[in-house]
């Protein structure tokens, strides 16, 4: 079994939302679709770091899973910042079921384990941001980025994250903080696109090897992480 991470596909085939506008990111589902096929089989696990699909609503995505389903390998689903289809693990569990899409789970206040490496994260926040607002959720998110570490007991721990903990001229202080306490070593990111993904920060850091796996910071490829 193989581990692979992509994040930011912003699938939008149920909703009027196209991608394909922006440079670089024409026929991307078809591009997708292809690396992933070439690289991922059926026993493997794919973890995607956030921004999965563009639909308001479950049902409002419900191509976009449909689309992911068809794909082979089991897919851990965690929440980005324009997820607005995300609500209650059992409310999309209960989707998910109705659906018959049986693929998918959940990266959110727990961990998987796999070949005996735990898997973790949450979708993190803004570190830059001075707001009230931003405080609490960036608070929450710790919060949830630590349970997701304790869940993993004493197993060697893969962070997965939605926003970037650092990345050209800034760093998310308190997110490192957590990473380095539970002596995480490897931590995977998206968020960063087009221009952005020059300030992306990738290799070892204080000990810990980062990398950024948003789609188009990948090549539309989803990316194979060593366990």
């Amino acid at each position: 079994m193989a581990v692979f991470t992509i994040g930011d596909t912003h699938l939008s085939l149920g909703a009027a939302k196209p991608m394909d506008i922006f440079p670089g990111w024409d026929n991307y589902t078809e591009r997708l679709r292809e690396n992933w096929l070439r690289l991922v089989s059926e026993g493997d696990t794919v973890v995607l770091v956030g921004d999965i699909s563009w639909g308001m609503s479950l049902e409002q995505s419900r191509a976009d899973f449909a689309w992911l389903e068809a794909l082979p390998g089991r897919k851990l689903l965690m929440k980005g910042n324009h997820d607005y289809w995300w609500t209650t693990v059992t409310k999309m569990k209960t989707f998910f079921d109705a659906c018959g899409f049986h693929s998918f789970d959940f990266l959110h206040n727990n961990c998987h384990i796999v070949d005996g490496v735990a898997l973790c994260g949450t979708r993190s926040w803004l570190f830059d941001a001075g707001e009230e607002h931003d405080e609490k959720v960036m608070n929450r998110e710790k919060g949830r980025l630590i349970a997701s570490l304790e869940a993993a007991g004493d197993a060697p721990k893969i962070a997965f994250l939605h926003y970037p903990p650092l990345c050209a001229g800034a760093r998310a202080e308190d997110i490192i903080d957590i990473l380095h306490r539970y002596d995480v070593k490897r931590c995977c990111y998206g968020h960063l696109h087009g221009a952005a993904i020059r300030r992306a920060v990738q290799g070892v850091v204080d000990g810990i090897d980062y990398r950024l796996v948003s789609a188009d910071g990948a090549g539309f490829c989803p990316v194979k992480i060593s366990i």
